[in-house]
């Protein structure tokens, strides 16, 4: 049960200290309290864990300072929607907003390899006026003979070049919490020049306790990739693990799963899940066409499919894309054949605007329909 308390109250008001006593009632139900600031106001949350049935609704929802009284029926309680509209949705770090109407391009190579090339990224994206970027140091791979990444050597001179060029977040997978300890020091180090979101990969995606790591410290948002073998339900509580342990600041992204019926692309494509996560939940979405697909091919339109599986997720309304460029693909050390050139960036860029613009259109035309239809 999620009691949503008026603007106004909090947790050291008298509305909230007669809340808390006729809980007490019921010795078995904890009370967990969950704060939102949105845009335009706060959202104080308060959260009943345990055997709830006999808590009446009634009674709470005709208390003072009470806005609304949810009973929720899903097992991921602290990420979902439950049927009704609990705004406000997502989240602000280092400037930039993220929630279920926003739209960021997270573009760089899967891992980083050289100094020279990370800088040509930045300036690359900087010119285009692309503020987010993706930077892999910490990479697990199939085979152990492959490239792993430079892991925190590379950390000091990545998030200096990013603040040289203006980058606000780097998306960056973690493997274990000591990545994200060696993460926080080396922003520290260089004076905190830009911000990291937490990348959970697909391999960890039911590491439970790397789950419950990165949810119980609240200097970094969370990027968390479906697993490749998971159902949306087990990810979805999956992370519900992190939201548990206080952070909510969580994007979920959906990255194609695993399976031969998607042959011959690397996964099959689950974009059309888009939609259901933002129904199901207040989480913002991403796509990763570029893990999706795998490789640089052309349709007979001319345009890579990479290209039309990101037109899937952004014209079903996803809020962030997660894509892979790299200054010299073919030299890259992780990823080279499923990455852009700065070239074939620029033209998905502009692909990427022209399908942004007739999602906006859908949606705006069936607000008019509804429109037209409440007032008939």
């Amino acid at each position: 049960m999620i009691i949503l308390l008026k603007p106004e109250v909090t947790e050291e008001s008298s509305e909230f200290e007669r809340i808390r006593s006729f809980i007490e009632q019921f010795p078995k139900v904890k009370v967990k309290v969950v704060g939102h600031q949105g845009e335009t106001r706060g959202v104080t949350e308060v959260h009943l864990i345990g055997p709830t049935h006999d808590v009446p609704q009634d009674i709470l929802e005709g208390m003072p300072g009470v806005e609304r009284v949810v009973r929720v029926s899903t097992k991921y309680r602290q990420i979902g929607r439950h049927g009704v509209d609990l705004s406000p949705v997502g989240f602000t770090y280092q400037g930039l907003h993220f929630d279920q109407d926003s739209f960021h391009i997270f573009a760089g190579p899967c891992a980083v390899d050289t100094r020279e090339n990370v800088e040509e990224t930045f300036r690359f994206l900087s010119g285009h006026g692309v503020v987010t970027a993706r930077m892999g140091a910490y990479k697990p791979r199939t085979s152990p003979y492959d490239f792993q990444g430079h892991g925190a050597a590379c950390l000091p001179w990545v998030f200096e070049l990013a603040g040289k060029y203006g980058i606000k977040v780097i998306s960056m997978e973690v493997l274990k919490d000591v990545h994200i300890e060696e993460i926080r020091e080396a922003l520290e180090r260089t004076g905190n020049p830009t911000g990291v979101m937490l990348q959970i990969g697909t391999r960890n995606a039911q590491n439970f306790e790397l789950l419950k790591a990165v949810g119980s410290q609240d200097a970094f948002p969370i990027l968390y990739k479906r697993g490749m073998g998971l159902t949306l339900e087990e990810s979805l509580n999956a992370c519900e693990y992190i939201a548990s342990e206080g952070n909510r600041r969580i994007v979920f992204c959906l990255r194609g799963v695993k399976t031969q019926l998607g042959s011959p692309h690397r996964n099959l494509v689950d974009f059309i899940h888009v939609p259901v996560i933002k129904r199901l939940t207040r989480l913002p979405v991403c796509v990763d066409p570029s893990h999706s697909v795998g490789k640089k091919d052309h349709a007979p339109d001319g345009l890579l499919e990479i290209f039309h599986a990101a037109a899937q997720g952004v014209v079903t309304g996803c809020n962030m894309l997660l894509v892979e460029i790299h200054p010299a693909p073919e030299t890259a050390l992780c990823d080279g054949p499923q990455s852009l050139t700065f070239a074939e960036f620029e033209e998905f860029l502009r692909d990427v605007e022209i399908v942004r613009e007739a999602y906006e259109k859908r949606v705006n035309a069936c607000s008019r329909d509804r429109l037209r239809q409440m007032m008939a």
